[in-house]
Order: structure tokens, then C-alpha cells, then sequence
């Protein structure tokens, strides 16, 4: 079964040839070997109280003057389309009324298998293409959304980043972490920071959250203030995870804060720092085209016995994701585990350095892969697992200390001790054993 998605808006000169490349498909292999299902929005006019269906007849006159006749249609709208509106598209896009299917908005994603089941879409695309099969269960969607619904706990995640204002640039990332609540019946509360407001000095926005994310990306913009987002994190003993640039950046942070060299940085923004703490591989150097230097698809990674990564996969080796240029500069390493930073994960060759993690904080993970890749929402990825899990403990731990008692003047840059709020990660095994929803071991789902 093979499924192709065309993007883009019938019309579009772009998706012509991709629309003409499809309809050839069902000219040479024939119905009931090929199928069209095309989604439609269906608009809710609030001056005149209803229901709109001509932006979908006239998306589907689009498409049958190329020569695609829709077999299905999926209708986008705010509410479930009631009959008498589907018997109209039916009519004026010329195909039955059972294949005109309502996907209204719901409150959580993971509701639209239970939806489309019931508006009958699985049965009919089984009818047209020929398939036997059996009543599908969808009882792992409905645990799905009920865990979504009805959460025991819940923790706030700031994730610190460049592109807030549109946070489907973050979407992957987005359902990784809420995969990582759902695994502990927990509602993780997404709240999106700018990294150009760190910079101003606006770290008040980082009050009150329960862990710090810091993803990936490219470009200079924002990263002083990426950078503030993890010595807050640091310097707080709030759960901190970093991704590509994310772990990059942490990194340079540890080494111009703790380690003290003066203007560290990445070669990717400044080409005249002095400790280029990030840097291109010797064989990258002579590249002149971005596309030649980038790191793509899945590498393996060696990680260290006893090491917190260990812990989160319970896995001497792992396969990642990559997708980057830049990597961890080898020759500071030494400086960096003698002050505490320590590269747990390196690839097979021990030449690139693939996570990091910091000993004196209770949860501080760097990795240069992207784990968000990996994780499903029945198979969370044990990164995000333990990443949620440890914000789930900080917030317990910091709610525990506001009631009893007032809080307790310490040293800068020091919480509560390990010990007093309790171990932060256990060993993958333990972690998949305790999860509501199974965990990947090494970030690989079972049905991979």
C-alpha cells in the first residue's frame, strides 16, 4: 500500500505536474488499484449562519478538468457536516454521498481515527480498493484520547526558540513532547518563548516552567538568547533538553560560563572566535555548497555505561536522525568533562560527539540527532519520556517545597538536591515497565 500526499491548493501552477503524474497512475494501473480521496474546506460563514460548500465544488471542478474525478472527499469545517450538506456536495461533485466524509476540528488530534471510523471512511476505501479485512480496533485510540482528556498531572515546557510566532514550525517537536506526557497520563502545557525576547533581557518568561527545551535551527538570530534560556536552566537546576543547535549552543554556553574561554562560539556564527567549540569537520571545510556538508538520515551512536543516556535508553547503541552541519569540536572536550560536561554518546568511530549531559544537574541532556523523528504517540521516544518525567518531578518537588515550608536561601544557581527531590531517571527498562504507554527502546518503535 502505497499512500502519496500532494500538497498545495488545486490550481496551483506548482502541483500541476504532480496532479498530472497521478492521474496517469490510475490510467495505467487501473481502478480498484488506484484511489483519489481529496481534502476539501467546507467553511462556516458567521454573518449568514451557514455552511459554505462552494469553495468545495469548485476545488473538485478544478480538479476534473485535469482529468482527476475524486473518489472520496474529506470536508474540512468546524463542525461535523450535517446530511442534507453532504447529499449537496455530493450532487454537485458527482460522486456518492457516503464517500463525502466530515473531519471536523476536534480537541486533541488523536480523536480523527475514532471520527473517520465512524463516518464509515475506512469501510468505503476498503470497498473501492478491493480490500478484506477485519473490523479495525481502534481501542488503542480511544486509551489515546482518553489519556489526552483525563491527566493525573500535568507540567509546563518552555520551549525557547526564534520561530514562536508560527508554532507549527516546532510541530514534530510539538507531539514528541505530548507523546512523552501521555506515556505518564500527564498534560504537558506547551509554552512558546522567543529567544529575541531573552536577549532583551526578558528572562521573567522563563518563571514558572517545569523544563527547558531548546531545539534546532539555523541562522545567528536568537542565539544569545537560546543561550540565556540554558544557563537559566543550568544555573536553576531545571530539566533542560537540547536538540541539534539546541545541544550546540549549550555547549558554548558551559564553555564561555563554566569552563571560562572567552568569545567560545560556533564557527556558524562567528568565524573569528577564538575557541570554536563548534566547528565543521576538516573534510567539510573545502565545501563550498551547504548541501555537501549536511549530516543526513540515520547514524548509529556508542553510549557510555552509567551515563544519563544510557539511563534514558537502556541501550549501549542506538540509530538517530541527523540533520545538521556543525558538530561538537573533539579537541575541547577534555576541558569540558573536566568541568562537567561530558560527551556520553559518540559515534562508532569516537570521532563526533552525539549527546552531552552535565553531572551536577538533576536533568541535562544534549543530543545532536533528532529524537522528535522517532516518536509516536502509542510509542513515545524515551528522550521525551524521561525529559517529561523529570519536569513532572521538578514541578512535585517545587509545589511540595512552596506548601511546607519558605523557601530556603542557598547558593546561586543551586536547587534542591537530588536527594530531597528524588532521582530524576531511571534505566530504559524501568522507564518502559512504568509508562502507561510503551516506550521505544533505543528510539526505534517495534513496528519499525
Amino acid at each position: 500500500m502505497l499512500i502519496v500526499e500532494v500538497g498545495g491548493t488545486v490550481g496551483d501552477i506548482e502541483s500541476l505536474p504532480f496532479l498530472e503524474a497521478i492521474r496517469q497512475l490510475k490510467f495505467d494501473l487501473g481502478d480498484g488499484n488506484v484511489l483519489y480521496a481529496h481534502v476539501t474546506l467546507v467553511p462556516w460563514l458567521k454573518t449568514a449562519d451557514e455552511l459554505k460548500t462552494k469553495p468545495t465544488q469548485h476545488s473538485v471542478k478544478e480538479l476534473r478538468e485535469i482529468g482527476i474525478q475524486p473518489d472520496v472527499l474529506i470536508c474540512r469545517s468546524d463542525r461535523a457536516l450535517p446530511q442534507e450538506i453532504k447529499a449537496k456536495i455530493a450532487l454537485f461533485c458527482n460522486l456518492p454521498a457516503e464517500a463525502v466524509i466530515s473531519a471536523p476540528d476536534v480537541d486533541t488530534i488523536y480523536r480523527l481515527p475514532l471520527v473517520f471510523q465512524e463516518e464509515g471512511l475506512g469501510d468505503k476505501l476498503c470497498t473501492l480498493l478491493n480490500i478484506w479485512t477485519r473490523h479495525p480496533d481502534l481501542s488503542v485510540w480511544e486509551d489515546l484520547v482518553n489519556r489526552y482528556l483525563h491527566t493525573d498531572q500535568n507540567a509546563v515546557i518552555g520551549i525557547v526558540g526564534k520561530y514562536v510566532h508560527l508554532v507549527e514550525s516546532y510541530k514534530s517537536l510539538n507531539e514528541a513532547v505530548v507523546h512523552g506526557g501521555m506515556s505518564h497520563r500527564a498534560r504537558t502545557e506547551l509554552r512558546f518563548i522567543s529567544s529575541d525576547d531573552l536577549e532583551e533581557g526578558r528572562l521573567d518568561e522563563l518563571e514558572g516552567v517545569d523544563g527547558i527545551l531548546v531545539p534546532g535551527g539555523f541562522g545567528e538570530r536568537g542565539t544569545e538568547g537560546k543561550i540565556a534560556a540554558i544557563r537559566y536552566a543550568r544555573e536553576n537546576d531545571v530539566p533542560f533538553l537540547g536538540i541539534c543547535l539546541g545541544m550546540q549552543l549549550a555547549v558554548v554556553e558551559f564553555a564561555r560560563n563554566v569552563v571560562g574561554l572567552e568569545r567560545a562560539n560556533s564557527r556558524e556564527f562567528d568565524d573569528s572566535t577564538p575557541h570554536p567549540v563548534i566547528d565543521l569537520m576538516e573534510e567539510q571545510k573545502e565545501i563550498t555548497m551547504k548541501g555537501g556538508t549536511m549530516r543526513l538520515g540515520s547514524y548509529p551512536c556508542k553510549l557510555k555505561v552509567g551515563s544519563l543516556a544510557h539511563r534514558i535508553y537502556g541501550a549501549e547503541e542506538i540509530q538517530e536522525r541527523h540533520r545538521h552541519r556543525f558538530e561538537v569540536n573533539s579537541a575541547y572536550l577534555p576541558q569540558l568533562a573536566e568541568a562537567g560536561l561530558k560527551a556520553a554518546g559518540m559515534s562508532p568511530d569516537g570521532l563526533l560527539p552525539e549527546t552531552v549531559e552535565f553531572e551536577g544537574h538533576r536533568w541535562f541532556f544534549g543530543c545532536q540527532f533528532h529524537p522528535e523523528y522517532k516518536s509516536k504517540p502509542t510509542r513515545p521516544h524515551p528522550v521525551f519520556h524521561s525529559f517529561v518525567r523529570a519536569a513532572l518531578e521538578f514541578r512535585q518537588a517545587r509545589d511540595l517545597t512552596a506548601e511546607n515550608k519558605p523557601k530556603a536561601k542557598g547558593k546561586k544557581g543551586k536547587g534542591a538536591s537530588k536527594k530531597e527531590l528524588g532521582e530524576s531517571v531511571t534505566s530504559g527498562k524501568e522507564l518502559a515497565s512504568a509508562a502507561i504507554l510503551p516506550v521505544s527502546p533505543g528510539g526505534v518503535s517495534a513496528e519499525s
